[in-house]
């Protein structure tokens, strides 16, 4: 659980480290194979269009992120990809994509009910007719912010070979109005004091998230729990939604 909002380069540099390729990279990599263009909002590091990338993919690729430390990273080896600076609120395009995702619960920053309708609104304008926008955001019931502990050590390696260990903790005790506030803290040997990134994540419910994308003029077609595509239940930790526009 890394804050796509790093603004430090050596933290930045640890993300990859700290959130290995998994089953969601795999689910949302065969998206991006099946699709001519894309456009992936809070692309972080860029390793999802990296990869497409380096596989073959040979359609316009664009990743957009708000911090330039994670485009530093996503610069290094892949020029031949569209790397913006900036968000949705800066950025616009028309009917330009096939796709539209934003991956490792990037949507959950976007805390304000204005914010996401900004957002909504910015993807339904860049998405062609049978375009399609593909993300994921944690399922408040399965209350995952619970297991945000002290005691839950991660280590990762900074570029420069020291390791680092990384913990995280839940202000205010749990979410508020959907709301929850944490700090993510860096810490190592021969560093002077920890390095402590604040965020907050906003935690939606199925109808209320089916809600914003109405009204951005997205209709759900497909919603999934799990990165399997299984169904979307009470306990499952994802709700992984398919739109298009409506």
């Amino acid at each position: 659980m890394v804050d796509h909002s790093f603004a430090d380069l050596t933290l930045a540099s640890l993300y990859d480290d700290l959130n290995p390729w998994g089953p969601g990279d795999d689910f949302y990599l065969g998206l991006v194979r099946e699709s001519h263009s894309v456009l992936d909002i809070g692309c972080g590091t860029g390793r999802l269009l990296r990869r497409a990338r380096a596989e073959g993919h040979r359609g316009r690729l664009m990743g957009l992120d708000p911090a330039a430390a994670m485009l530093v990273q996503a610069r290094r080896d892949r020029p031949d990809v569209e790397w913006v600076l900036g968000d949705t609120r800066v950025r616009r395009w028309e009917e330009e994509f096939d796709l539209v995702v934003m991956t490792g619960h990037a949507f959950q920053e976007l805390v304000g009910d204005e914010e996401i309708r900004g957002c909504l609104r910015a993807v339904r304008a860049a998405l062609g007719r049978q375009g399609r926008f593909v993300f994921e955001t944690r399922n408040p019931q399965a209350r995952a912010w619970e297991r945000w502990t002290p005691e839950r050590v991660y280590e990762a390696t900074a570029a420069d070979g020291t390791p680092v260990r990384v913990w995280h903790e839940v202000r205010e005790g749990g979410p508020r109005a959907g709301r929850v506030r944490y700090t993510e803290n860096f810490d190592a040997d021969d560093w002077p004091a920890p390095r402590v990134s604040h965020g907050v994540l906003r935690f939606l419910d199925p109808p209320t998230l089916a809600d914003f994308l109405t009204e951005a003029g997205l209709a759900v077609v497909e919603q999934y729990g799990d990165w399997g595509r299984g169904p979307l239940a009470p306990a499952s930790p994802e709700i992984i939604t398919v739109a298009r526009p409506a």
